[in-house]
């Protein structure tokens, strides 16, 4: 089985409540503190891929930074918007969890059972 990974905010009661039903179906999983070590670009760019998603669609936008770095702003290349998510990580939707090539963020926490039980 291909370890989890768990992209984890432990302030945030989604990565908590999903790290709970990892516990609980016997799951063995890594936890990256993402505010702490923040993913590099290549790193993002690697996440997005398995997530499916572009950059602005991992954007936490009731964030206070949203506002204060103008990411409201369609015209900021997605170069920029990277750097910015990369220095300013609070911005990223939690929890993500890993599984080899595949990715979700997990919202709901029930998520995880489906890529958790999905061993392809």
């Amino acid at each position: 089985m291909e370890r989890i990974v768990v992209y984890h905010n432990p302030d945030c009661s989604k990565s908590l409540a999903t790290l709970a039903l990892l516990e609980e179906n016997e799951t063995e999983y890594d936890v990256v503190h993402y505010l702490e070590t923040p993913p590099d670009i290549d790193e993002l760019k690697e996440l997005l891929g398995k997530l499916g998603l572009g950059i602005r669609d991992l954007l936490r936008r009731n964030e206070p930074e949203y506002d204060d770095l103008g990411l409201d702003d369609e015209a900021l290349s997605e170069e920029i918007v990277y750097d910015l998510v990369c220095h300013h990580p609070i911005l990223i939707q939690r929890p993500i969890v890993v599984k080899g090539d595949r990715a979700i963020v997990a919202r709901p926490p029930e998520a995880v059972l489906a890529l958790i039980g999905d061993d392809e």
